[in-house]
């Protein structure tokens, strides 16, 4: 099953999460700096700013779009990103003061040294980050795929997927359908396969999805694409040119630097992922519970039995020969 990816926001959770870790840490920090100790949240007013600054951060990120093509900012533009951040951040910390009528028991001191160092540290972290991206966009990940291109393009093609590989695919090759290129290499990805044979080569190896982008000049390869369809591979085609394919899922999403039209035999979203994640621990959870309590009533069971089997040895015993001659001696010397 093809996993669609993330939608809007959703991609970004790790900014998003990461971006609030760094916002409660400079929290802490400003505190301890002011002179407080290094727990704001045993005073209640400093615990609620705690909430409120992780609310007013969210409310930013949302309504301002600060994770917006996060990845493809430069130094400078992602430092006047976090810069107007921080700043409407900070403005909504006192704007919540001045509400509340709190302003003179909160430190002035420890709210400034809080928007600046969030701003610096979460900058510092944001960069961090996508440099670890940008590395793992150059190893690529778990799903494999296939270029199909034309002559002309292919270079272009290449080196769009290779700067623009968000979604961390590893090039597995290339194959040219106007040009016999096999063998060769296109900025160091290998050329697998013309028109006859890309087909083939999605049955022979681990292909996961196919991108196709041709030449303008050029009509789809109708064939091909039917080929591709059948074996059930992902295939993503430029709206260029599109073509409808009855029975499947189609829909338009970005892969690299183009936004293509996906078909697949069947996709699930971000939500039902998320869904059937919730159904696997909710069978989880009344799994163990069924267990204990056949557990419990087994426990139960042998319990009962037990106590039967004590009081029927002891009706067997007084009942005996032995247990009557005691009881008589017991009599006679009283």
């Amino acid at each position: 099953m093809y996993r669609k990816d993330s939608e809007r926001w959703l991609k970004h959770i790790d900014f998003i999460v990461l971006d609030m870790i760094c916002l409660q840490l400079a929290y802490v920090l400003a505190y301890a700096i002011s002179g407080y100790g290094f727990n704001p949240y045993a005073i209640i007013i400093y615990r609620n700013m705690a909430v409120f600054l992780e609310l007013a951060d969210l409310i930013v990120i949302f309504a301002y779009g600060t994770m917006k093509s996060v990845l493809k900012r430069g130094y400078y533009r992602d430092f006047v990103v976090t810069v107007k951040h921080s700043v409407m951040v900070g403005a909504l910390a006192v704007l919540y003061l001045f509400m509340l009528q709190q302003g003179q028991k909160f430190s002035r001191l420890a709210l400034i040294l809080t928007i600046v160092i969030y701003l610096l540290l979460t900058y510092l972290v944001r960069e961090l980050w996508k440099k670890f991206l940008r590395k793992k966009m150059e190893d690529g990940g778990e799903r494999k795929l296939l270029i199909i291109t034309s002559e002309d393009a292919a270079e272009q093609v290449v080196v769009n997927m290779k700067e623009n590989n968000y979604a961390r695919y590893t090039l597995a090759g290339v194959a040219v359908i106007d040009a016999d290129w096999t063998g060769k290499k296109v900025h160091g990805v290998p050329v697998v396969a013309n028109e006859e044979t890309a087909a083939m080569y999605v049955c022979q190896e681990w292909i996961d999805e196919v991108l196709i982008v041709i030449s303008e000049v050029l009509p789809y390869p109708s064939e091909l694409i039917e080929q591709l369809t059948e074996t059930g591979v992902t295939i993503h085609l430029n709206l260029a040119k599109i073509t409808n394919v009855p029975g499947k899922k189609q829909f338009v999403e970005k892969v690299g630097n183009y936004t293509v039209l996906t078909t697949s035999i069947n996709y699930a979203s971000s939500k039902q992922l998320m869904l059937k994640r919730l159904m696997d621990i909710a069978g989880g959870l009344v799994g163990c519970i069924l267990t204990g309590i056949i557990l419990l009533l087994r426990d139960r069971f042998s319990l009962h039995r037990n106590v039967s089997e004590r009081m029927e040895r002891n009706l067997k015993c007084i009942s005996s020969e032995v247990c009557t001659w005691m009881q008589k001696n017991e009599r006679q010397n009283l």
